[in-house]
């Protein structure tokens, strides 16, 4: 789903000189729509005629600069700490453009009033400065949102807090869930200073469309015998996106974890009808959606690690990728499909965590291989659909780090599928997960068991996949089985593919080869160079290859050895003793 918007910006000047208020929206760009929104109004402060407009001037940078830079920051920031900084760099240049007098030997006065809200994923984030406010309308009852920075007295009336007032600054911050059908609206104190909170109540319940809505309000504002500038921006929720990182990990950190389910248990509208893994952290069910009929997967913590907090941060962000996934650009799949099981965002009233996805009948690589080995034919196929799948996957930032045959599927619609994001890697992938040696060892690049060792890479997905095609075609592990943990060797190449399995043509050899040669530089360098290189393959025809089957040459033992030397020492005795004279 999209995030879908419909904004109304109305300012009038009023009976003031000039307007010193501004305010503005700034889209994502759509590569970053989960950056999502943001949208701010400032006042600014009017030293009178003297002033020369300082007021308007310290309005228009702070909400430019916020604007502007909003969609800048790293993308791991959380949205209130990244409009908390970026005001807290604003207010730093106003205070020290205040310290400076002006032209004529005044102090300056470069203030401002200022709302801001940042719209992401299904949550809003609102920061706030002075007398600007900020309200929501919902279900038709009209909230105010920010609290007044100003004081009343008969010695005393005036901003407490504004921008470029103090050198440091003091945000009141708050945050809540988003609906669709919300209404937000910030003003300038020239329309809430002449409408009652009751009247701009009934104009946003009653004024259809966000900009006509904005007109309204400030236009009545100015009927009301406002003195000052007034301005409205009207933001209307028209429809939500999946829900991001944010919303997720909040998710994983306030609803309980659903516990032991056994077959015939019921948990949000799904009646789980068996249960298919359960690996020490996680538990795998299928289950059947009551209201549609259909069959699902789902994933949830152990009864043991439910309460682990780095355990829920890890599966939201498997979530998150797998959302991410879906919204993947099409030309990069192949049919229509992302070539990774499709999850499902969690539905609004869930109960408690847990991931859903898309049920596929089928097998994994690991229970097929467990059959029989594939021929070269289906080892292409398996091959390319998942190199496909890793460029779609690279393209994204993100690293899988498990690519083995137990985490690709193939379904009974002939369709190759990688599954387990649990371990993958991304830029915002939880602290626990970055921390984490992820991965099988005999499927890990020699470079990750180094001292100190390369963190996992687009390589390491493709040295994997090298693995599994070496394994799927020989039915061995091209160094061996390698225990977790175990410092790895990596001293010499392994058997040719085609030496163990005559039948694979030698172009499939060698590109098996290359994917897991010792050395990183001999390899793929990345998943559209193997992807090519599969494609190629299959476009010619594979002789197979013409060298007489030899078997592996095998390790004299120690005992042989001495054997050997044993039985030459005798012929040798034998030999002398012949030829003794008598």
């Amino acid at each position: 789903m999209r995030f879908e918007l419909d904004t109304g910006l109305s300012s009038l000047q009023g009976k003031r000189p000039r307007n010193e208020d501004f305010a503005g929206v700034q889209a994502p760009a759509a590569h970053e729509a989960e950056r999502g929104w943001v949208a701010a109004l400032a006042d600014g402060v009017s030293g009178g005629e003297s002033s020369g407009g300082e007021g308007l001037m310290a309005a228009q940078t702070s909400v430019m600069s916020l604007l502007r830079d909003f969609h800048a920051v790293p993308a791991d920031w959380d949205t209130s700490v990244a409009l908390d900084r970026l005001l807290g760099h604003q207010n730093a240049w106003l205070a020290a453009h205040n310290r400076r007098p002006g032209t004529d030997g005044q102090p300056r006065e470069a203030l401002t009033t200022l709302t801001a809200v940042a719209l992401r994923g299904r949550r809003y984030a609102l920061a706030h400065v002075g007398d600007s406010r900020a309200w929501l309308l919902r279900d038709g009852q009209c909230l105010l949102l920010t609290q007044d920075h100003r004081m009343e007295r008969r010695d005393f009336a005036g901003l407490t807090r504004a921008l470029g007032l103090d050198d440091a600054l003091r945000l009141d911050h708050s945050a809540g869930e988003l609906k669709v059908g919300d209404r937000l609206l910030l003003t300038s104190d020239g329309v809430h200073g002449s409408l009652r909170s009751r009247q701009i109540g009934d104009l946003l319940r009653t004024t259809p469309g966000a900009q006509a809505a904005a007109d309204a309000l400030t236009a009545a504002a100015l009927a009301a015998g406002s003195h000052d500038n007034a301005t409205a921006l009207v933001l209307d929720i028209k429809d939500l996106a999946d829900p991001g990182l944010a919303d997720l990990a909040a998710l994983g950190r306030t609803l309980p974890s659903p516990g032991a389910l056994g077959v015939g248990a019921t948990l949000d509208g799904y009646q789980v009808t068996a249960v298919v893994a359960d690996n020490g952290v996680h538990r795998l069910l299928q289950a059947r959606e009551l209201a549609s009929g259909r069959l699902v997967a789902l994933k949830m913590l152990r009864p043991g690690r439910a309460d682990d907090p780095e355990e829920r941060a890890m599966l939201a962000h498997e979530i998150w990728l797998g959302l991410r996934l879906a919204e993947a650009p099409r030309h990069r799949r192949r049919g229509g499909e992302s070539g990774f099981v499709r999850v499902h965002p969690p539905a609004d009233g869930a109960t408690h965590f847990y991931a859903v996805f898309d049920w596929h009948a089928g097998h994994t690589l690991e229970q097929l291989l467990a059959r029989g080995l594939l021929d070269s034919s289906q080892a292409a196929a398996l091959g390319s659909a998942v190199a496909r799948s890793l460029s779609l996957l690279h393209a994204a930032g993100v690293v899988h780090r498990d690519i083995k045959p137990a985490n690709l599927h193939f379904g009974d619609d002939g369709q190759w599928r990688v599954l387990d994001l649990g371990v993958a890697l991304s830029a915002r992938a939880p602290a626990a997960s970055r921390e984490l040696h992820a991965g099988t060892p005999s499927y890990i690049n020699p470079e990750q068991w180094q001292d100190p060792p390369v963190h996992a890479d687009a390589g390491s997905d493709l040295f994997a996949l090298g693995v599994t095609l070496y394994q799927a075609l020989t039915g061995r592990l091209p160094f061996g089985e390698i225990e977790p943990y175990q410092l790895a060797r990596y001293k010499r190449e392994p058997a040719s593919v085609s030496r163990l399995q005559p039948s694979v043509p030698m172009p499939l050899d060698r590109l098996v080869m290359r994917a897991v040669a010792r050395e990183a530089r001999a390899r793929f360098e990345t998943a559209d160079e193997l992807l090519l290189a599969l494609e190629r393959l299959a476009a010619r025809d594979q002789p197979a290859s013409t060298r007489p089957a030899r078997p592996p040459r095998e390790v004299l033992t120690g005992w042989q050895i001495a054997l050997a030397v044993s039985v030459l020492f005798n012929l040798l005795l034998m030999g002398w003793l012949m030829f003794l004279p008598r």
